[in-house]
This record gives structure tokens, C-alpha cells and sequence, in this order.
């Protein structure tokens, strides 16, 4: 069969690489093609255009970069009709793939499955009746989405466990990695997982890096740094402090680091899963503004996804206004060896992993939406 798969972000290009690999073993004679990353093109993927191309959050930034988008989105459309796939997959990243969804069910050229739903449950919750009428199948990856999706709105959904457990799972049981993370810094580390967006960088990094600074005389500061940010991007906010940047071996970082600063995002359940102590700093510009709107507009209590799936706080969240170079230095302080919430966090952490199952959700996926695909033949 020929599946079709969009993924808009490194995440999405990691978590869709790992599906074609489960595709390919369900389906030998299986095409790929799409939108995404390096990951899904070592995977077999014919790369139309790289996600970085297209890769904006926020309200000015989208619109500065509005005809790009634009432009991607009918090359994508474009790609679709010519390709004549079986199935178009995607990925996450709903401001792009609903639009997608609904060109794809106007047409009719074949149905449409979603992987990663879209976190609706966190706010455009008006967007379900887009997901009702446009997707044919729904595939979650974190559990509460079940009682969100199905009972709350009556629409069925696949649960079929997390990516990130077994992408956390195979790196620990690799013979590799232990030589691998040795060579990273001498010494007890602070990782610094400051966002994979340029916004998210600015805007966290020189305030992660501000409250850590005290703690430099024990700890090295070590940068995970995103895939698609040049190195060049990093220097302005790292000149004057004491600190590492490494590129594609967040894995390697976690696996060494003591305690760690993260953006909110699928790396704050990485550090997690890692068993690492963590902070989750969002930082944003016009806070106190920032902070109403997201009272006004926020339908979850959390935004981490550590805290979501555990149902409770487990992490604390420093978002907007409570962002401040003091508040992240002081609850750093507690989750470094001997501080006051260091166990509590680990005790949660074990919680978070029973919730979210075993190893196998690429499998799942890519068994169930074979089986789907079948049904309609």
C-alpha cells in the first residue's frame, strides 16, 4: 500500500519514523511519502519538503511566514492528488493537518488517519467537530485522551501506548549508550531542554541559564540542542555563561544529568521516563497578559504532560508570569540530591509509567491501521 504521512515538527518526524519502521514489517511492499524530517527519510519516506520549512508557532510568527505556509500547504495538497495514496497519516501538528484532512475527505481520494491526536482537550475543543467530519481514525498515544475523545464526545479513538516509552526503552537497552554518554562532560550535569522552536530558545534559554548559574561550582550546564536550529542561533544567549551545547544525543544528556530545566513538550515526559528530576519552564512575552489568556482559554490544569497523565502535580510548572529567574533557581534547588521535592518527583515518575503501559505502540499503530485500511477494501 502507499501511505502518505505529515508530521510539522522534530517530534513528529521521530515518532512517524518509528511507525514507517512497524509499517514496513506489517506491509513489505509499503510506499512512503510525505512531509516530515531526516528520520522519516532514513526510514524509506520520499521527502517532499522538510518540516523546518514550515515549522512557526505563534500569531505574528505564523503570519510574517503566512505565503510560505500557504505554498507548502498546496504543494502538500498537490503531492496528495498526484501520489494517489492509500492512506494519508498524520502526525500531530493540527493547525496544518486539519486543513489537510479536509481537502483530503473533500476529495474522497482515500481516508484519512490521525496519529497524535490533536490535544483538543487543552483548548479549540470546537476543532472535534472538524476531527468528526474530516478523520476516519483516530490513534492516541496518552490515556487520558480515551475518557476526552470517547466518553466526554462520543467519538472512538485507538489507544495504543506511548512512542516515547519505547524510544526511552530501546536507547536504555542499547550496548551502546553507556559508552556513548560517557563521553559527555565530567561530572554531575544539568541538562537544559529549552524548546526546539527559535521563539521557545529566546525566549527560555537566558532564563534557564540565569537561574542555574549559581549552581555551576557543582554541576556543568549542558544544552540539548534542537535538530533544526543552527548552532550559530545558541552563541548570543550562551556567551557569557559556563555551558555545553550537544546536537542529537538528548538521550545521551538525560541518561548522565542529575536534574534537568525543560520546556513543556514530549520532552518533559522523555526526562521522566529517564528518571530525571525536572523543572518545566515556559517563559512568554507579555506574561501577565499571557497568563489571563491561558485562564481564559486553557481547559486543562496542567500543561506538562508529566502532570496530565499522572492526574496531579508531579513537576512543577513555571508558565508565563511564574517564569522568573527566581522561581526556576529556587525549584531547582529542591529537586537537586538532597532537596525537599527531589523523591516526590520520583515517586510520581513511577506512577506516569504504569499509566502509560508497555513497550509497542509503533506495532500497535501499525497493526490496527492495517487492520482498518482492510476493512475498507
Amino acid at each position: 500500500m502507499k501511505y502518505y504521512l505529515i508530521a510539522g515538527e522534530a517530534s513528529g518526524d521521530l515518532h512517524a519514523s518509528h511507525l514507517i519502521a512497524a509499517l514496513k514489517t506489517e506491509d513489505p511492499e509499503a510506499l512512503f511519502r510525505g512531509f516530515g524530517g531526516e528520520l522519516m527519510q532514513q526510514q524509506g519516506l520520499t521527502l517532499i519538503r522538510h518540516y523546518r520549512d514550515l515549522a512557526y508557532m505563534g500569531v505574528i510568527p505564523v503570519l510574517l511566514h503566512a505565503r510560505t505556509i500557504l505554498r507548502g500547504m498546496e504543494q502538500c495538497k498537490e503531492d496528495i492528488v498526484a501520489w494517489k495514496p492509500d492512506v494519508v497519516i498524520l502526525i500531530d501538528y493540527p493547525g496544518f493537518n486539519l486543513k489537510i484532512a479536509k481537502f483530503v475527505h473533500f476529495i474522497g481520494i482515500c481516508p484519512v488517519f490521525f496519529y497524535i491526536a490533536p490535544k483538543l482537550w487543552a483548548w479549540k475543543e470546537w476543532r472535534i467537530k472538524a476531527l468528526r467530519r474530516d478523520v476516519d481514525e483516530i490513534f492516541s498515544i496518552l490515556p487520558f485522551e480515551v475518557d476526552f475523545f470517547e466518553k466526554k464526545h462520543g467519538l472512538p479513538i485507538h489507544y495504543v501506548g506511548n512512542p516515547t516509552v519505547d524510544e526511552v526503552s530501546a536507547y536504555q537497552n542499547s550496548a551502546t549508550h553507556d559508552s556513548v554518554s560517557a563521553s559527555l562532560p565530567d561530572g554531575e550535569i544539568i541538562a537544559i531542554l529549552c524548546g526546539s522552536r527559535k521563539q521557545e530558545i529566546r525566549d527560555n534559554l537566558p532564563r534557564m541559564l540565569s537561574a542555574a548559574k549559581p549552581f555551576t561550582d557543582r554541576y556543568q550546564l549542558v544544552i540539548a540542542g534542537a535538530p533544526n536550529i543552527p548552532q550559530e542561533y545558541y552563541q548570543k544567549y550562551i556567551a557569557d555563561h559556563s555551558v555545553e551545547i550537544i546536537f542529537g544525543r538528548t538521550y545521551d544528556l538525560l541518561s548522565r544529568s542529575t536534574a534537568a530545566l525543560v520546556t513543556s513538550g514530549t520532552a518533559t515526559l522523555e526526562t521522566a521516563l529517564f528518571r530525571v528530576p525536572q523543572v518545566v519552564c515556559y517563559f512568554m512575552q507579555f506574561r501577565q497578559l499571557a497568563t489571563l489568556v491561558r485562564r481564559l482559554l486553557l481547559k486543562i490544569p496542567f500543561v506538562s504532560l508529566v502532570n496530565l497523565i499522572a492526574g496531579r502535580e508531579v513537576v512543577p510548572e513555571l508558565v508565563a508570569e511564574q517564569m522568573t529567574v527566581d522561581n526556576c533557581r529556587h525549584h531547582l534547588s529542591t529537586i537537586l540530591p538532597g532537596g525537599s521535592a527531589r523523591e516526590h518527583q520520583l515517586a510520581g515518575y513511577e506512577d506516569v509509567a504504569q499509566r502509560l503501559g508497555a513497550t509497542g505502540a509503533p506495532q500497535h499503530a501499525a497493526q490496527e491501521m492495517i487492520a482498518c485500511l482492510q476493512k475498507r477494501v
